[in-house]
Protein backbone atom coordinates (compact mmCIF):
# COMPACT_ATOMS: atom_id res chain seq x y z
CA UNK A 1 0.00 0.00 0.00
CA UNK A 2 1.16 3.69 -0.37
CA UNK A 3 3.01 5.04 2.63
CA UNK A 4 1.78 7.99 3.99
CA UNK A 5 5.22 10.20 4.08
CA UNK A 6 5.40 9.67 0.23
CA UNK A 7 9.25 9.54 0.76
CA UNK A 8 11.54 6.47 1.75
CA UNK A 9 15.18 5.67 1.53
CA UNK A 10 14.14 4.38 -2.08
CA UNK A 11 11.18 5.81 -3.38
CA UNK A 12 8.79 3.42 -5.42
CA UNK A 13 6.19 5.27 -7.95
CA UNK A 14 3.90 3.47 -10.24
CA UNK A 15 2.99 4.81 -13.95
CA UNK A 16 -0.49 5.00 -15.34
CA UNK A 17 -0.70 5.21 -19.32
CA UNK A 18 -2.70 4.76 -22.22
CA UNK A 19 -0.87 5.84 -25.59
CA UNK A 20 2.77 6.28 -26.40
CA UNK A 21 3.71 7.58 -22.97
CA UNK A 22 6.51 10.02 -23.64
CA UNK A 23 5.65 11.75 -20.09
CA UNK A 24 6.70 8.07 -18.53
CA UNK A 25 9.58 8.08 -20.84
CA UNK A 26 10.44 11.07 -19.22
CA UNK A 27 9.47 9.95 -15.30
CA UNK A 28 12.11 6.90 -16.45
CA UNK A 29 14.66 8.36 -17.19
CA UNK A 30 14.61 10.27 -14.23
CA UNK A 31 13.90 8.05 -11.96
CA UNK A 32 17.39 6.68 -12.60
CA UNK A 33 19.56 9.57 -12.05
CA UNK A 34 17.49 9.17 -8.27
CA UNK A 35 16.61 6.65 -5.71
CA UNK A 36 13.62 5.86 -7.49
CA UNK A 37 12.26 2.40 -7.96
CA UNK A 38 9.80 2.02 -11.08
CA UNK A 39 7.35 -1.00 -9.44
CA UNK A 40 4.96 -0.71 -12.14
CA UNK A 41 4.03 0.82 -15.53
CA UNK A 42 0.33 -0.38 -16.21
CA UNK A 43 -2.16 0.61 -18.99
CA UNK A 44 -5.81 -0.02 -19.48
CA UNK A 45 -5.29 -0.98 -23.55
CA UNK A 46 -2.67 -2.33 -25.63
CA UNK A 47 -0.15 0.76 -26.37
CA UNK A 48 3.66 1.69 -27.47
CA UNK A 49 4.16 2.48 -24.12
CA UNK A 50 4.31 -0.87 -22.83
CA UNK A 51 6.79 -1.73 -25.47
CA UNK A 52 8.93 0.69 -24.03
CA UNK A 53 8.51 -0.65 -20.59
CA UNK A 54 9.16 -3.82 -22.22
CA UNK A 55 12.28 -2.86 -23.92
CA UNK A 56 13.62 -1.33 -20.63
CA UNK A 57 12.73 -4.16 -18.54
CA UNK A 58 10.58 -2.54 -16.24
CA UNK A 59 7.84 -4.10 -14.17
CA UNK A 60 4.57 -3.55 -16.30
CA UNK A 61 0.85 -5.23 -17.06
CA UNK A 62 -1.84 -4.67 -19.31
CA UNK A 63 -5.01 -4.11 -17.84
CA UNK A 64 -7.23 -4.23 -20.59
CA UNK A 65 -10.74 -2.27 -19.70
CA UNK A 66 -12.43 -4.25 -23.06
CA UNK A 67 -11.96 -7.54 -20.97
CA UNK A 68 -14.09 -6.30 -18.13
CA UNK A 69 -18.04 -5.87 -18.21
CA UNK A 70 -17.86 -2.74 -16.13
CA UNK A 71 -15.67 0.03 -14.49
CA UNK A 72 -15.57 -1.11 -10.95
CA UNK A 73 -14.36 -4.43 -11.88
CA UNK A 74 -11.97 -2.74 -14.36
CA UNK A 75 -10.61 -0.42 -11.62
CA UNK A 76 -10.84 -3.29 -9.23
CA UNK A 77 -8.34 -5.27 -11.17
CA UNK A 78 -6.11 -2.11 -12.04
CA UNK A 79 -5.93 -1.26 -8.05
CA UNK A 80 -5.05 -5.05 -7.25
CA UNK A 81 -2.22 -4.81 -9.92
CA UNK A 82 -0.55 -1.22 -8.05
CA UNK A 83 -0.73 -2.90 -4.70
CA UNK A 84 0.62 -5.91 -5.27
CA UNK A 85 3.54 -3.01 -6.33
CA UNK A 86 3.37 -1.07 -3.60
CA UNK A 87 3.95 2.15 -4.73
CA UNK A 88 4.49 5.79 -2.63
CA UNK A 89 2.47 7.51 -5.33
CA UNK A 90 1.31 7.03 -8.66
CA UNK A 91 1.91 9.15 -11.62
CA UNK A 92 -0.63 9.03 -14.14
CA UNK A 93 0.75 10.24 -17.79
CA UNK A 94 -1.41 10.18 -20.38
CA UNK A 95 -3.89 7.81 -18.86
CA UNK A 96 -7.14 8.42 -21.14
CA UNK A 97 -10.14 7.56 -18.27
CA UNK A 98 -11.56 9.48 -15.39
CA UNK A 99 -10.43 7.58 -11.98
CA UNK A 100 -13.66 7.30 -9.55
CA UNK A 101 -13.81 8.28 -6.34
CA UNK A 102 -13.78 5.27 -4.96
CA UNK A 103 -10.18 4.06 -6.86
CA UNK A 104 -9.31 7.63 -5.55
CA UNK A 105 -9.77 7.01 -1.95
CA UNK A 106 -8.23 3.96 -2.17
CA UNK A 107 -4.73 5.51 -2.53
CA UNK A 108 -4.95 7.83 -0.05
CA UNK A 109 -4.31 11.20 -2.13
CA UNK A 110 -1.35 10.01 -3.30
CA UNK A 111 -2.28 10.42 -7.16
CA UNK A 112 -0.85 12.92 -9.48
CA UNK A 113 -1.35 13.92 -12.57
CA UNK A 114 -0.16 16.21 -15.36
CA UNK A 115 -2.53 18.39 -17.35
CA UNK A 116 -2.10 20.33 -20.83
CA UNK A 117 -3.32 23.79 -19.79
CA UNK A 118 -3.14 26.48 -16.62
CA UNK A 119 -5.67 25.38 -15.12
CA UNK A 120 -8.53 25.80 -13.69
CA UNK A 121 -8.34 27.08 -17.79
CA UNK A 122 -9.54 24.45 -19.92
CA UNK A 123 -10.42 21.05 -17.71
CA UNK A 124 -10.83 17.67 -20.01
CA UNK A 125 -9.69 17.50 -23.60
CA UNK A 126 -8.67 19.47 -26.28
CA UNK A 127 -7.22 21.84 -24.22
CA UNK A 128 -4.83 23.46 -27.12
CA UNK A 129 -7.52 24.18 -29.54
CA UNK A 130 -9.62 25.87 -26.69
CA UNK A 131 -7.34 27.87 -25.68
CA UNK A 132 -6.76 29.19 -29.32
CA UNK A 133 -10.83 29.33 -30.06
CA UNK A 134 -10.66 31.90 -26.38
CA UNK A 135 -7.88 33.96 -28.15
CA UNK A 136 -5.78 33.32 -24.74
CA UNK A 137 -2.10 34.86 -24.78
CA UNK A 138 -0.37 32.43 -22.78
CA UNK A 139 -1.42 28.39 -22.30
CA UNK A 140 0.34 25.48 -20.32
CA UNK A 141 0.84 22.63 -18.08
CA UNK A 142 0.14 21.73 -14.44
CA UNK A 143 0.37 19.21 -12.09
CA UNK A 144 -2.16 18.50 -9.61
CA UNK A 145 -3.39 16.35 -6.96
CA UNK A 146 -6.17 13.97 -8.29
CA UNK A 147 -9.58 14.37 -6.64
CA UNK A 148 -12.75 13.34 -7.67
CA UNK A 149 -13.56 16.68 -9.36
CA UNK A 150 -11.86 15.95 -13.03
CA UNK A 151 -8.65 18.03 -12.80
CA UNK A 152 -9.60 19.82 -10.00
CA UNK A 153 -7.14 18.42 -7.54
CA UNK A 154 -4.93 20.86 -5.59
CA UNK A 155 -1.98 22.54 -8.01
CA UNK A 156 1.63 20.96 -7.48
CA UNK A 157 3.09 23.62 -9.96
CA UNK A 158 2.37 24.70 -13.20
CA UNK A 159 4.37 26.55 -16.45
CA UNK A 160 3.23 29.03 -18.67
CA UNK A 161 4.56 29.91 -21.88
CA UNK A 162 3.14 32.43 -24.75
CA UNK A 163 1.19 31.72 -27.41
CA UNK A 164 2.79 32.35 -30.89
CA UNK A 165 1.06 31.40 -34.22
CA UNK A 166 0.92 28.09 -33.45
CA UNK A 167 -2.06 25.71 -34.95
CA UNK A 168 -3.33 23.19 -32.22
CA UNK A 169 -0.88 20.39 -32.95
CA UNK A 170 1.71 22.58 -33.07
CA UNK A 171 0.97 24.06 -29.74
CA UNK A 172 0.45 20.61 -28.70
CA UNK A 173 4.01 19.89 -29.29
CA UNK A 174 5.55 22.88 -27.55
CA UNK A 175 3.49 21.97 -24.27
CA UNK A 176 4.87 18.71 -24.49
CA UNK A 177 8.25 19.60 -24.50
CA UNK A 178 7.46 21.74 -21.09
CA UNK A 179 5.63 18.85 -19.58
CA UNK A 180 8.50 16.46 -19.89
CA UNK A 181 10.96 19.22 -17.83
CA UNK A 182 8.17 19.79 -15.24
CA UNK A 183 7.32 15.94 -14.24
CA UNK A 184 10.50 15.19 -13.94
CA UNK A 185 10.68 17.50 -11.70
CA UNK A 186 7.92 17.07 -8.97
CA UNK A 187 9.41 13.49 -8.96
CA UNK A 188 13.11 14.42 -7.95
CA UNK A 189 11.59 17.12 -6.15
CA UNK A 190 9.46 14.78 -4.02
CA UNK A 191 12.29 12.02 -3.88
CA UNK A 192 14.94 14.74 -2.69
CA UNK A 193 12.09 16.12 0.24
CA UNK A 194 12.52 19.41 -1.68
CA UNK A 195 8.71 19.30 -2.69
CA UNK A 196 6.55 17.57 0.06
CA UNK A 197 2.85 16.83 0.24
CA UNK A 198 0.98 15.93 3.11
CA UNK A 199 -2.76 15.67 3.74
CA UNK A 200 -3.31 17.77 0.47
CA UNK A 201 -0.97 20.21 1.68
CA UNK A 202 2.08 21.37 -0.97
CA UNK A 203 5.08 22.63 0.03
CA UNK A 204 8.02 23.58 -2.00
CA UNK A 205 11.02 23.49 0.34
CA UNK A 206 13.35 24.13 -2.16
CA UNK A 207 12.85 24.56 -6.09
CA UNK A 208 16.88 23.43 -7.50
CA UNK A 209 15.29 21.12 -9.83
CA UNK A 210 12.35 23.20 -11.38
CA UNK A 211 13.26 24.66 -15.14
CA UNK A 212 14.09 27.90 -15.69
CA UNK A 213 12.17 30.92 -17.48
CA UNK A 214 13.31 30.33 -20.97
CA UNK A 215 13.54 26.86 -21.00
CA UNK A 216 11.52 25.52 -23.57
CA UNK A 217 9.85 28.81 -23.87
CA UNK A 218 8.52 29.23 -20.20
CA UNK A 219 7.63 32.51 -19.29
CA UNK A 220 6.76 31.73 -15.52
CA UNK A 221 6.78 28.87 -13.24
CA UNK A 222 3.96 28.90 -11.26
CA UNK A 223 4.20 26.88 -7.43
CA UNK A 224 2.72 27.19 -3.93
CA UNK A 225 5.39 29.01 -1.92
CA UNK A 226 5.15 26.90 1.11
Amino acid sequence: MLTKSGRNPVMRIAILISGRGSNMQSLVYAARKADIDITLIAANTPCAGLDFAEQQALPHCLVNRSEYPDKISHEDALAAEIEKASPDWIFLAGYMAVLSADFIDRFDGRIINIHPSLLPDFKGLNTHQRALDAAHTTHGASIHLVTSELDGGEVIIQAETPIRTYDADELAAHILQIEHLLYPAVLLSLCSGKLTIEDGVISWLDKHYLPSPGDAEISRIICPEG
